[in-house]
């Protein structure tokens, strides 16, 4: 009777810890934790800009790098955006996945948000100061009482013009006691520069190259004189929501990959490069470019994954002094969050 019993009581038990097994729910990694498998998208929105300095990202599209690593059933939708803040804007809210995006607008937005990252380089530098014909402007040092264009207001173009005229001792005012700062678009700037409204701007590639060609202008401060860095600075980053990272973390290695075989494509075949950047180029803004002009603007890109973490925090201090950071202290900042470049890591060790 006794042996029946603890016979009985050892089926009790065992049923129980299979209950009790099965009730239990297998947490999801977090952030997209490593050795976590993510199923892969349907659909994939990536965002770029329809500029040269994001050439690593047409390249990737044109020759399929992203299709390759994502399979042919993923779908990739593209939208092309002008500047950084309707870029990051739109990743804040969700409407893109991943794309490439300037540090300057992208540290403003996830300072409010909190829900993206950067997770790889692309493309360091590629800025040019340019003056205006006839504007008597030989060096920056020549900008006190001049008007400068920007692309947008809180631009990475904008932070590396602040840094520049502080080298130059020079303060951004809105009279002629200093210099003023005003955002037009390169093209309009270019246009501006033929009608000789536009004293100088400083512009990213390859609308400096294109101003010293019609001789409408000329580089007076080239790209690797740019601060901070000497040009060696961000100005072209992988970025990914949150949201996406969490879900999907093997497709933003992937994509990691796709950036990284483009950046090796260029430099391998630079010829061919030139003519996939027009194609994407026509296909994002209806109007290719001069292959002479993409040619001569890519030689003043240094295309790397590489990214520099204080250069970033050195341009987020620049945005917090020009208001462009509210409601934090330059000793508060904190982006330990934003530039996580653990799967770059990953992918190249190989991983």
């Amino acid at each position: 009777m006794r042996k029946n019993i603890s016979i009985l009581l050892i089926f009790a038990i065992a049923a129980v810890m299979v209950l009790s097994a099965c009730g239990k729910k297998e947490e999801p990694a977090k952030d997209g934790a490593a050795g976590a498998k993510t199923a892969p998208a349907s659909t994939v929105r990536l965002g770029i800009f329809k500029n040269v300095t994001h050439a690593p990202g047409y390249v990737a599209l044109e020759e399929g790098l992203f299709q390759k690593y994502w399979g042919d059933s993923v779908k990739i939708e593209v939208t092309a955006f002008d500047n950084g803040s309707d870029f990051s804007t739109a990743m804040a809210t969700e409407q893109i996945d991943i794309g490439f995006v300037g540090p300057g607008p992208a540290t403003n937005q996830f300072i409010k948000s909190k829900n993206f990252r950067i997770v790889s380089g692309s493309n360091n530098g590629g800025a040019v100061l340019v003056a205006a014909k006839d504007s008597g402007i030989a060096s920056a040092k020549d900008l006190l009482g001049k008007t400068v264009a920007i692309p947008t207001k809180g631009s990475t173009n904008e932070i590396s013009l602040r840094l520049l005229l502080k080298e130059n001792n020079l303060n951004v005012t809105t009279d002629k006691t200093g210099v003023q700062i005003i955002a037009r678009a390169p093209a309009d700037t270019l246009i501006a520069m033929r009608q000789k409204e536009i004293e100088a701007t400083l512009v990213p590639e390859p609308w400096g190259t294109q101003m010293e060609q019609e001789g409408v202008g000329k580089i007076i401060v080239d790209w690797n004189k740019i601060p901070p860095n000497n040009g060696n600075y961000p100005l072209t980053l992988l970025a990914v929501s949150d949201k996406f990272l969490k879900e999907h973390r093997d497709m933003v290695k992937q994509a990691i990959k796709a950036n990284a075989d483009a950046i090796d494509f260029i430099k391998k075949n630079p010829d061919k490069s030139y003519e996939l950047i027009n194609n994407r180029l026509k296909a994002l803004s209806g109007k290719g470019m001069d292959i002479n002009l993409i040619k001569a603007a890519l030689s003043r890109l240094n295309l790397t994954t590489e990214v520099s973490k204080d250069a970033i925090e050195e341009m987020a201090r620049v945005s917090i002094d020009a208001g462009y950071i509210k409601d934090l202290k330059k000793e508060q900042l904190d982006l330990s969050k934003f530039v996580d470049l653990s799967l770059l890591e990953e992918v190249k060790a190989g991983k």
